[in-house]
């Protein structure tokens, strides 16, 4: 034995490494998997690993700072250095090509609103606690009479994201961010989690699967969601989900391997077994049923329902606007999610093709409820890459009320864009279960990164309206934003483009708004809260 050691031993280990590479070789030329591997032995290897990390090379090196999608490299850069409190200002000029089709043009005001010294928003008012607050101008559910009415502390909310979709850490450090700012955290339809309580507002997100408020069987339960809503003040508004922007009629589909002790308790479902969520709900199954069953969670809980869907056919939101108008009833506020957005995992068929994106999807709905004088009623909520200012202030000038972000969340927390987020295997621990990976995540430094940015956010959406001449978003109308057209070297406002003008909303000034019994988010010392 010693003399076969010594003889091993005294072999180059340039003789090792021919041998493991001719074993290789005689391997790939055997297999018949990887025709270019049978083909080119030993070098077809290379061309795997290449295309493997292709998308962090175009990421990093070969993609220039305005050409990567679904958001590039200086809109990232902007929420990290926003979420850090970093500079996020740019040099000299803009980067872009403002004669592109589409571009977005905000026109500012001759003279910009006259903010006076005592003015919360003013800039010498930085220790203020509604320093750069901006509430929503309408109160949820005060028009059906519901007996908990909400006005929304922020007009700027956190969009639905599943725990179990993102990892725990994740959601901690969205709802502890969101204490500290004092906007809504939208659970997602996974559920009311543990990580969904340290404070702030939640928007309970209601999806086909009925998780948390279910039965074995998967069909919803009344019982549950009163009870839960009831153990939980911080629950201020229930959101029916009905279809999602990135894959509307699509159910999802929980594999039994992500399903842990912890979810399974949570979503009220058996470990071990994969849970398929049909795409379409089961204690509804047509409008006015779905009106009914809006009205009977409304009078049991006492809190708003609104409804959160993409959109595609018209039909059935003129049945639903017709319905309201003839029985009074219906929705306290319609979530319209662009077939841009997507957290999670979707295929790319629907992903690309499927529901029109936002602008064309919330302008159809907006002037369908329009038609029936139904807008000043309704709370209208726009989620689809609207977390940067001038995409925001578009939304406000087409009439949404109220904006959810989810992936610009994301990042603001630490997300890299890898794009990873259906593979479980989430590089920075937000859309992961798994706990190695998660570990990374510091919930205490990701809320108060979360809370820069949407300190950020609000603070630039502030300096845009002002600019223009108003005090509050409510105020910008369809005449206020102008899109480029392109190789016609002109621009057009948004009324032209879209065929309607934006029903007025009665403001009655930011102290109002602040004053009201209905405010949420956090609460501070001396105010009157709800």
């Amino acid at each position: 034995m010693e003399n076969v050691l010594s003889f091993l031993a005294s072999v180059p280990v340039w003789v090792y490494i021919i041998l493991v590479l001719a074993f290789i070789a005689l391997r790939d030329i055997l297999q018949r998997k990887h025709t270019i591997q049978h083909n080119f032995p030993l070098v077809g290897h290379f061309r795997y690993m290449i295309e493997k990390i292709g998308p962090e090379i175009r990421q990093y090196i070969v993609a220039n700072n305005r050409e990567e999608l679904p958001f590039n490299r200086r809109q990232r850069s902007w929420i990290y250095a926003s979420s850090k409190k970093e500079n996020n200002y740019q040099g000299f000029g803009t980067d872009q090509n403002m004669q592109e089709p589409g571009y977005v043009l905000i026109k500012p005001a001759m003279l910009p609103f006259r903010l006076d010294s005592t003015h919360n928003h003013h800039v010498r008012n930085g220790n203020d606690p509604h320093h750069y607050t901006i509430p929503s101008a309408k109160v949820i559910g005060l028009y059906h009479h519901r007996r908990r009415p909400y006005r929304p502390r922020s007009v700027v909310n956190v969009s639905a994201m599943s725990f179990g979709s993102l990892s725990s850490r994740a959601i901690e450090s969205l709802n502890k961010g969101s204490y500290q700012f004092g906007n809504y955290h939208n659970t997602g339809e996974g559920g009311l989690s543990p990580y969904h309580k340290f404070g702030a507002d939640v928007v309970f997100n209601m999806g086909t699967s009925y998780f948390g408020v279910r039965d074995p069987e998967g069909n919803f339960m009344m019982e549950k969601l009163v009870k839960m809503t009831q153990n939980n003040p911080s629950v201020r508004m229930i959101e029916l989900k009905l279809s999602q922007g990135a894959k509307p009629g699509k159910g999802g589909v929980l594999p039994a391997s992500k399903i842990t002790a912890e979810i399974a308790e949570i979503r009220q479902v058996p470990m071990g077994v994969d849970i398929v969520s049909p795409p379409y709900h089961s204690a509804f199954s047509d409008v006015r049923g779905m009106i009914d069953f809006i009205e009977q969670m409304a009078e049991t809980t006492g809190l708003p329902i609104g409804i959160k869907s993409a959109v595609g056919k018209t039909d059935m939101w003129e049945e639903l606007a017709d319905l309201m108008v003839e029985t009074g009833k219906g929705p306290d506020f319609i979530t319209i999610d662009g077939g841009e957005g997507g957290t999670g995992a979707a295929p790319p068929s629907f992903a690309d093709h499927v529901s029109l994106p936002l602008v064309f999807a919330f302008s159809t709905v907006y002037k369908i409820f329009q038609k029936r004088n139904l807008n000043d009623k309704i709370t209208f909520i726009a989620s689809g890459k609207l977390g940067l200012p001038a995409q925001a202030v578009m939304a406000f000038s087409m009439g949404a009320d109220i904006i959810n972000v989810a992936r610009e969340a994301m990042m603001s927390i630490g997300c890299i864009q890898a794009q990873s987020c259906h593979t479980n295997r989430c590089p920075t621990g937000i859309a992961t279960n798994n706990k190695w990976l998660e570990a990374g995540i510091d919930p205490a430094l990701k809320s108060e990164r979360f809370s820069n940015y949407m300190t950020t956010m609000a603070k630039e959406i502030i300096e845009i309206t002002h600019a223009c001449g108003y005090e509050h978003p409510c105020q910008f109308g369809m005449n206020d934003v102008d899109i480029s057209r392109g190789d016609n070297n002109s621009t057009i406002p948004l009324a032209d483009n879209y065929g309607y003008l934006k029903t007025i909303v009665p403001y009655p000034g930011i102290n109002k708004l602040l004053e009201c019994p209905h405010l949420g988010g956090r609460k501070i010392p001396g105010e009157k809260v709800a």
